[in-house]
Parts: structure tokens; C-alpha cells; sequence
């Protein structure tokens, strides 16, 4: 019987077949999944910011952002077994949430994250096999452990796999 592991908002985790990661209330947000099918095992991280460049105190919450917690996803990964050559990405999130707002900053930090994550896994040479991102709606995202796959429910949109 499987399991379900939540990861929170600036978190992360790993997962072995047949357990299932979640995270909910992906808005401008992006949650990073990797898969080694080799071992079936599954990663997750939920991030909040593409920088950690600009931020101070960066050492107290390294996952909220892209730069620094897809190296830390991968680690975790590898230390449970994964190679980097054979893992594979898909992303979803970074919807455009503030879009009434009149300072671009925020209003584009969704895109501004989803170029941080696909810069970040293509400097780690990891292949993006599925996306999911931008639009102006929030998305819960489940990643399989058993086989890689990405499911997206939305309350406005419905559900659909990667």
C-alpha cells in the first residue's frame, strides 16, 4: 500500500516506489519533480523564489529557492541512491497570481521562477521531460514514485496527467 508524503511550501522530499509526493497550493510557485526509473525513486520540491542571491539569511531556508534547492534535491536524491546522469524533471506552477498588481516584480515572479528552474536544471544537465506552467490558476501537483508520472488537479481547471 502506498503512502502519500506531503512537501510544503520551501520544502523538499524523496520517495520510493509506490509512494506518491504532493504539494498543494502551487500559484507562482513551481514544484520541481526528478525520477530515476533505474531505482524508482521520486523528488520533490516546492519552491518560492528563483534566487537566493538577493536574499539574506539564505543558510536558514535554502529550499525556498530554485538556485539553491534543486542542488539540494539532487543531493538528497543521490544519498538515497539516484544517479544525476538518469534523472529527469517536470514542472508545474508559476502562474501569473498577481496579475493586477502594478509592480512587474511581483506580478511576473511566477515566469521569473519557471526561467530559474529550467536554467538551474539545464545547468545540472537534467532533462525537462513535462511542463506545466504559467496561466493564472493555482495547481495541487502528486508525483508517482512507481513511475515518474506528474497528475495536476486545479479547483478551476480540472485534473490531467504528464
Amino acid at each position: 500500500m502506498s503512502q502519500t508524503i506531503t512537501v510544503g511550501i520551501s520544502d523538499l522530499n524523496i520517495a520510493r516506489a509506490p509512494d506518491i509526493l504532493v504539494t498543494y497550493a502551487l500559484g507562482s510557485c513551481i514544484g520541481i519533480c526528478l525520477y530515476d526509473a533505474r531505482v524508482k525513486l521520486a523528488g520533490l520540491s516546492h519552491i518560492m523564489l528563483p534566487s537566493a542571491s538577493s536574499a539574506p539569511n539564505v543558510a536558514d531556508q535554502p529550499m525556498k529557492f530554485a538556485d539553491t534547492a534543486v542542488e539540494l534535491l539532487i543531493r538528497k536524491m543521490e544519498s538515497a541512491g539516484a544517479r544525476r546522469v538518469l534523472l529527469k524533471a517536470k514542472i508545474a506552477g508559476g502562474a501569473q497570481m498577481f496579475s493586477g498588481l502594478s509592480t512587474s516584480s511581483i506580478a511576473n515572479i511566477g515566469l521569473r521562477n519557471a526561467q530559474a528552474v529550467k536554467i538551474e536544471l539545464l545547468r545540472q544537465r537534467i532533462p525537462i521531460l513535462a511542463e506545466d506552467t504559467g496561466k493564472n490558476y493555482g495547481r495541487t501537483l502528486y508525483l508517482s514514485a512507481e513511475d515518474g508520472s506528474m497528475k495536476i488537479k486545479s479547483a478551476t481547471k480540472g485534473e490531467w496527467n504528464f
